[in-house]
């Protein structure tokens, strides 16, 4: 009886839990698709630049309230920076493509970046990462416990500063 439950473990321990990238560890490679059906290579795509990472969706009241600050950063940090929108878990509530288009800033877009999230273990809306020129994760947001809206905008947008500021 104790070979099955020590094969078992053995397995089990041979799988290994799926883990979040954590800051300092290689951001995993992936392809997507943007709002044109061309292909979106990371970290290709990143261009030996710091990326901001957004997983968001347009039901996310988080996203909304990130949304001007999030341009107002790109607009400031121009061609320094890239900002990569990944759309996840979307749910069929709302339409990315338009809602990309519709920017005032430039940004690189995936939609339908499920997997994407998944292989990143984004659990929460939006996902809010950093990825350093070398492809290396800089940061990671935490949970907060701030309402969506012009709080949650300010924070998040006085800390993503204070990190590219460190990284430029």
């Amino acid at each position: 009886m104790l070979k099955p439950i020590a094969l078992f473990i053995a397995l089990i321990g041979l799988a290994g839990p799926v883990m979040a990238v954590e800051v300092g560890e290689v951001a995993p490679a992936f392809t997507g698709m943007d709002e044109f059906g061309n292909e979106v290579n990371f970290p290709a795509v990143i261009d030996g630049k710091p990326t901001i990472l957004l997983f968001w969706a347009t039901w996310c009241p988080y996203c909304k309230a990130f949304m001007p600050y999030l341009e107002q950063i790109k607009k400031d940090y121009g061609d320094d920076i890239n900002v990569l929108m990944i759309n996840h878990k979307e749910r069929g509530a709302g339409d990315p493509a338009a809602y990309i288009k519709a920017l005032d800033f430039k940004v690189i877009a995936v939609l339908d970046g499920d997997s994407i999230g998944d292989a990143y273990v984004v659990n929460f809306i939006p996902g809010l990462m950093i990825a350093g020129a070398d492809g290396r994760m800089a940061w990671k947001r935490q949970s907060t416990d701030l309402p969506a809206g012009q709080a949650v905008g300010e924070f998040w947008n006085m800390v993503v500063r204070e990190q590219l500021d460190k990284m430029l």
